[in-house]
């Protein structure tokens, strides 16, 4: 199977053989999977010591004629800590318990459930790659991860550019994208930042932005660009190629289509 090699104004140049991932079913259950356990979320909750970080254990003996008890001073059974004392009498606060002021949190979230413990097996991995990567190169699956893209028709993928088109400064590489891509595809290709509307602005998260076009750059080619996300080669995965579904316009560098040859054959 060979595709077009595009120069940076877009025009064929020739053309490459590409690797076998390219033609594989796309399954879209082992793409789904390793996304998941993929996933991270940050871990959140209070310190395992909030609310009894105090000298004193909090636990008082309700003994009769014990040094230190509790016993028939008409107090109620809450773990106390103690603020004074003179002698025997002692001037203690209600503390560690949840119904008192300062103590600790009756149920608070625990860190542990917010850690993902879930693994994938190499072969399915594997198999999740390269469904990911024939997704790219897969027009349907392209229009139906973009909603903006409905009823139209994209040809010529995967898009894959001469090794000249890394070396572009952002001016001009976002100049050759609208070349490479086309007036539609570039609509959703370059990152676009926004205010999100609603209490969500409140709360960390004032900002969201699209995922935009991925390009994929060989071992020795680099782009300093915040426009459009870049990853190496020998870094991409299943994250990068189907964030947020199969079909992510992707855009691949000469090299970068040589070495993914070697990498899956």
């Amino acid at each position: 199977m060979k595709s077009k090699i595009l120069d940076i104004n877009g025009k064929e140049k020739g053309s490459i053989d590409l690797p076998s991932a390219f033609s594989v079913k796309i399954r879209k259950d082992m793409i789904e999977k390793v996304l998941e356990v993929k996933k991270s979320e940050q871990p959140f909750g209070p310190s395992p010591v909030a609310g009894n970080q105090h000298s004193a254990s909090g636990l008082i003996v309700r003994r009769r004629h014990v040094w230190k008890s509790g016993y028939g001073r008409g107090a109620s059974r809450v773990p106390r800590k103690v603020m004074s004392r003179r002698g025997s009498q002692f001037n203690w606060r209600g503390a560690t318990s949840p119904n008192t002021a300062g103590g600790r949190r009756a149920h608070p979230p625990k860190v542990v459930s917010h850690i993902n413990t879930l693994k994938i097996n190499k072969k399915e991995m594997l198999a999740a790659l390269k469904s990911a990567l024939s997704a790219t190169g897969n027009g349907k699956e392209i229009v139906k991860r973009y909603a903006r893209l409905e009823g139209e028709k994209v040809e010529n993928v995967p898009f894959i550019v001469e090794s000249k088109f890394v070396s572009l400064k952002t001016k001009e590489l976002i100049k050759s994208l609208k070349k490479v891509l086309g007036e539609k595809l570039f609509s959703v290709a370059v990152v676009k930042k926004s205010v999100r509307a609603g209490q969500g602005k409140k709360r960390g998260r004032k900002y969201k932005k699209n995922a935009g076009v991925l390009i994929v750059v060989g071992p020795k080619e680099k782009i300093k660009t915040n426009s459009v996300e870049v990853v190496g080669v020998g870094s991409l995965g299943v994250t990068d190629l189907a964030r947020g579904g199969p079909g992510r316009l992707t855009i691949y560098t000469e090299n970068a289509i040589k070495t993914l040859g070697e990498r899956l054959k």
